[in-house]
């Protein structure tokens, strides 16, 4: 168990340090980390997860914020030489820096969760460089990622998720593996970046087509997206305007992403390339 005694917890920040080994254990397992292969840790917290994983002898790469915690890594750690820090903010780091093969990072934390829909809208958008992420989440995150239509956790984080990435989740852990211990359910789940079924011809498109459509989700698409798509639009993509964006697959809203591309009038998106495609 870590040692809670070196460090409050700060809210600010978010943190829940994890402390039950057999949970960290299980974690690793699943990761099942090889040598020499590069690894993102993202909020090491008190270093818990780190040391059960720096024995594989990964090239493990910590990002921590909290300088106190940083602090407390290097001294921990520094004589290691499979372990590098960079002190700073995960949402604003770019994972080329860290100069990896195409699609060989593995990215592990327990995500922080006030920041935790906005980190994996981030890391997706550098998903070249990923092999796979485990992450520990709030449960009802987890739930959203995986979601299919028709469920009511199914919106945009399922969406965008899906598109991007084969969604798996794993296995839930209680509060009280935890100091201190959250008010909610956690769960690992991994996502693996993964070709589409059907390729979106600008991922800008249908990013932008998936946001409006949920932020009135209870109406039928020919309001919702009224101010970007038309009736005939809708349909040339075989889809109902009368149905809600929550009963659509990953399929149905690429279809149309598309089909508004193809629009010539359409200002809002162009025809490219998605350079962001992973091999299957």
């Amino acid at each position: 168990m870590a040692d809670e005694t070196l460090h409050r917890p700060r809210k600010r920040f978010g943190q829940n340090f994890l402390h039950d080994m057999r949970i960290i254990q299980r974690i690793v397992s699943s990761i099942a980390p090889q040598e020499n292969e590069p690894v993102l840790e993202i909020g090491p917290g008190l270093g818990a997860l780190t040391q059960v994983l720096l024995p594989y002898n990964p090239q493990l790469t910590a990002v921590e914020l909290d300088r106190d915690l940083a602090a407390m890594l290097r001294q921990k750690f520094s004589g290691n030489p499979h372990f590098s820090l960079v002190e700073g903010d995960a949402l604003q780091f770019d994972l080329h820096s860290l100069h990896v093969a195409p699609h060989s990072l593995r990215v592990v934390g327990n995500l922080p969760y006030n920041i935790s829909t906005p980190l994996l809208f981030h890391l997706l958008s550098q998903r070249e460089c990923i092999r796979d992420m485990h992450f520990m989440l709030q449960k009802e995150v987890v739930q959203r990622l995986a979601a299919e239509p028709g469920n009511k956790d199914y919106g945009r984080l399922s969406i965008m998720a899906q598109y991007n990435c084969r969604v798996t989740p794993l296995f839930d852990v209680p509060p009280g593996c935890f100091f201190p211990p959250p008010k909610v359910m956690s769960a690992i789940v991994r996502l693996q970046p993964c070709e589409p079924t059907l390729v979106a011809h600008n991922p800008q498109t249908l990013s932008q087509l998936v946001n409006v459509a949920f932020q009135q989700r209870r109406k039928t698409l020919r309001n919702t997206l009224k101010t970007i798509a038309t009736e005939e639009q809708i349909v040339a993509a075989n889809i109902n305007p009368d149905t809600r964006a929550e009963t659509l697959s990953v399929d149905d809203f690429v279809r149309l992403a598309n089909q508004l591309g193809n629009n010539p009038d359409n200002g809002k998106s162009a025809d490219q390339g998605d350079s962001s495609a992973c091999p299957a």
